[in-house]
């Protein structure tokens, strides 16, 4: 553990012991690994967007649009109890105590191979009818502004023009349309349709609603495409060269509306402000408790650990982005009596019947025996902009 890490988590612990109600409020550290890689990709929820829980009603609509696709298991939103084993979602289950974790060196673990990064396809960009490599093209937080510039410019007058340059800047679903040879361009009007309906009911279309449900998943489960790839068009004659980045929509799309099975652990919360206990800061609210510690920290073990494979989490609902693909862990051990890190399990657990300053007391289990402190740092991969080369990057958050 490095003295910088270890000095934020004594850091964490004394403003917990100083405030636990404050600290409990408080939002999460996160932070880029590589500072810039995310080509300064738009927030996805402005503090106002924030402040009205927008946020809250994305993930609703994305999870509304899972169970009517046939992806989610409704027992998964059962009662929390019924929802919070970590073997409901792991590949494998191999360890359940943490003695056998620490034992088998998984303190830590990183994907051999991380997920890949791109962008989430926002609807009021077009989604993959977005034409990103397109200088032109306006970029406009206006959804109509965005339409209005495809149709006056539309695909198929590009196409005649027999300008290459300006073929590959065509969007991923025209250049999916020129390939099989759809001359009505019917994978593109579908991405614009997308926003026309928000945009006629609401006047606008929100900036965070796009297919990054299909990203995350798509992101671990096909290999990354790394090279630009050229291939003629249906017609014969016309050339065509599609972009990692193309390539990576194009898997995205297939994954946001295709229908597997998904496991899923977790619940969901639909208050704006649940109850909290105002000792401690804890949420009282059965239905936003969400995920037992516990869970969470078996099923990171067991998934990306010993499975050595990527799986989906929720980035905290505070956080503009949330769907994002796992890519590792580490944990560091502190005494929750003493509240200052330690180096093995043993010096990490505390007897219940010693633990006399336990903010939490009131909730333990009846068969609570002792209690151990575990501080785990988790890195997700986040989007990034696409990119009209083979040049690719992953932007990473710790």
């Amino acid at each position: 553990m490095s003295k910088e890490l270890h000095d934020q988590i004594n850091a964490e612990l004394k403003a917990f012991n100083e405030n636990p109600v404050a600290f409990m409020n408080r939002r999460p550290i996160k932070q880029e690994e590589q500072p810039g890689e995310s080509g300064g990709a738009a927030p996805l929820f402005n503090p106002a967007a924030l402040a009205r829980h927008d946020d809250i009603a994305a993930r609703d609509l994305l999870r509304q649009h899972a169970a009517d696709s046939g992806k989610l298991d409704e027992q998964a939103r059962s009662l929390f109890m019924n929802n919070d084993q970590a073997d409901q979602l792991t590949d494998t289950y191999s360890h359940t105590g943490l003695r056998s974790i620490e034992d088998s060196g998984l303190m830590s673990a990183r994907l051999a191979e991380s997920p890949w990064s791109d962008d989430y396809w926002a609807i009021y960009l077009g989604v993959l009818g977005k034409r990103y490599a397109d200088h032109g093209f306006p970029k406009s937080l206006d959804w109509k502004v965005n339409f209005d510039y495809i149709q006056r410019n539309p695909a198929a007058a590009v196409l005649a023009s027999g300008n290459q340059d300006a073929i590959n800047r065509l969007s991923p679903s025209e250049k999916y349309d020129i390939l099989v040879g759809d001359t009505s361009y019917s994978l593109t009007k579908q991405m614009w349709e997308e926003g026309r309906g928000y945009y006629e009911r609401n006047g606008h279309v929100e900036t965070w609603m796009g297919i990054c449900h299909g990203w995350a998943p798509a992101a671990y489960m096909l290999h990354r495409p790394v090279n630009s790839v050229r291939v003629l068009a249906a017609d014969g004659a016309t050339s065509l060269t599609f972009y990692p980045s193309d390539i990576k929509g194009l898997a995205s799309m297939l994954w946001a509306k295709a229908s597997p099975r998904v496991k899923f652990i977790g619940g969901r919360c639909n208050e704006k402000d649940p109850r909290v206990d105002p000792q401690s800061g804890r949420i009282l609210a059965q239905n936003c408790f969400d995920t037992n510690p516990a869970t969470w920290h078996l099923a990171m073990v067991n998934q990306i650990g010993v499975s050595q494979r990527s799986m989906v989490m929720d980035a905290t609902f505070d956080y503009e982005v949330w769907n994002q693909p796992v890519l590792g862990y580490s944990c560091t051990y502190f005494n929750p009596a003493t509240k200052s890190t330690v180096n093995s399990l043993a010096a990490a657990t505390v007897a219940k019947a010693a633990f006399t300053d336990d903010k939490f007391a009131a909730y333990r289990g009846q068969q609570t025996v002792s209690i151990v402190g575990v501080a785990m740092e988790v890195s997700y991969i986040v989007e990034t902009q696409p990119r009209s080369s083979s040049q690719t990057a992953s932007s990473v958050i710790g």
